[in-house]
């Protein structure tokens, strides 16, 4: 057997040496040389089901497919179902004409059926598992406190660790599905309690609740990958995890991911190890950094447009991303049908497609008409990754708008604020 750095087991050295089969000792390998990139001194078993990042059958991701080819010929699944990214078509809710459609189908995500097909002989869960709020009630993939996780896909990761305090690295494609087949990660960075610790102590001082994203963004840009520990936002949030403050979070922590990355923050008073231990979380000699309504507005001016025209009429709003809970569809429709009854107006003046897990869609179709009423007023509920929707150089083109700082930061969408947002939807142009 080579000779690796880390401490293995009897059982992880009889993997190495084959016992198991040489596509399983490769996967083993990977995870192995990974973890010694990064110092780790030792493997740890995963606790729960994975999430995948690569959802999207793009034909350029030979590789990929090879592996799950690979995979699925040595009869490999993982230890435990997972869930993964949405997916990144959907014509019936998101408008496409037909040269978009054929690019999109032949072209972009050429490869798409035969990929999802490979998922599924690997361990994805089910036809609805394309999502990156995987762990909500409705999908079912929640990891508990102390759990350690095998997952991709930065808002999932992030949410996972700062709100449920669970254990989980920011990994890449391919390698989170790695650990899921050998049901191994290595220790180091966020699974471990040093790791765990703030390097930054966040102080908020607004007049009032920020904009989820644009305190997110905020986070992100002067942090980068370091863990903050936030003081304030509780105040707004209040001490228990509502479902109102865990969609908070769940925004304002994707921004945080993609603007910087961030893989866990502590919010003082309110996120799990935060109630526990307190400002013990707080290395010493952490750096410290107030946001005011100043800071707000100085983060939130320097977002570039990136429209060939700046002052277009946008042709596409996307809201949700990562994608809403039930609790956010109810909200907005409500915000929409109250504007536009305000304005004496019946549908909104922009192409709007909200997006939710699958799941999701299906839990407030059962309960309710707020799928029908959005569409009465123009507006789509889709389960679209659109991030992949916008990712293309067809769509980058188009002026969007969206209340997502993840989809602003990876594409050229625009953002506006969610009470912004209703304006602008009602009366059909950026105001």
């Amino acid at each position: 057997m080579k000779t690796y750095r880390m401490k293995l087991t009897h059982e992880e050295k009889d993997v190495l040496e084959g016992k198991q089969g040489e596509t399983m000792r490769k996967a083993l390998e990977s995870v192995v040389w990974y973890g010694e990139t990064f110092d780790a001194e030792r493997l740890a078993p995963i606790d729960h089901g994975g999430h995948l990042v690569t959802s999207f059958g793009i034909p350029l991701l030979k590789p990929v497919f090879s592996l799950m080819e690979e995979l699925i010929d040595a009869g490999l699944t993982t230890k435990e179902p997972f869930t993964v990214d949405p997916r990144p078509m959907d014509f019936k809710h998101v408008k496409t004409n037909i040269i978009e459609q054929v690019i999109f189908k032949k072209v972009m995500y050429g490869k798409q059926k035969e990929y999802e097909k490979q998922l599924k002989q690997v361990g994805l869960k089910d036809d609805n598992a394309f999502s990156c709020t995987c762990y909500m009630d409705e999908v079912g993939n929640i990891p508990k406190r102390g759990d350690i996780l095998s997952w991709a896909e930065s808002s999932a990761v992030v949410y996972v660790n700062s709100v449920l305090g669970a254990r989980c690295n920011r990994n890449s494609g391919v390698i989170e599905l790695l650990g899921g087949i050998t049901g191994k990660v290595p220790v180091f960075g966020l699974l471990t309690d040093e790791g765990r610790k703030a390097d930054w102590v966040i102080e908020l001082r607004t007049s009032s609740i920020p904009e989820a994203p644009v305190l997110g963004s905020a986070i992100g840009l002067k942090v980068m990958e370091d863990v903050p520990y936030i003081i304030g936002l509780d105040t707004y949030l209040g001490k228990e995890l509502t479902q109102d403050a865990k969609d908070y979070l769940k925004d304002m922590g994707a921004a945080t991911a993609s603007n910087g990355a961030v893989g866990l923050y502590h919010v003082d008073g309110l996120t799990p190890e935060a109630k526990d231990l307190g400002k013990e979380l707080v290395r010493e000699g952490a750096k410290h950094y107030i946001i005011d309504d100043d800071e707000l507005t100085r983060v939130k001016d320097s977002y570039p447009i990136m429209w060939k025209n700046p002052d277009a009429k946008p042709a596409k709003a996307f809201i949700g991303c990562p994608h809403l809970s039930q609790k956010q569809i109810g909200t907005w429709l409500e915000r929409l049908e109250k504007a536009l009854k305000a304005a004496g107006k019946k549908r909104v003046g922009i192409q709007t497609v909200m997006t939710a897990a699958p799941d999701v869609v299906e839990a407030v179709k059962r309960k309710s008409d707020v799928i029908e009423r959005l569409a009465k007023i123009g507006v789509q509920v889709s389960s679209i990754c659109p991030l992949m929707y916008m990712n293309n150089p067809l769509c980058a083109k188009k002026a969007v708008i969206t209340n997502s700082n993840k989809l602003r930061t990876y594409t050229t969408a625009r953002y506006i604020g969610d009470e912004r947002m209703v304006r602008v939807l009602v009366r059909g142009k950026i105001i």
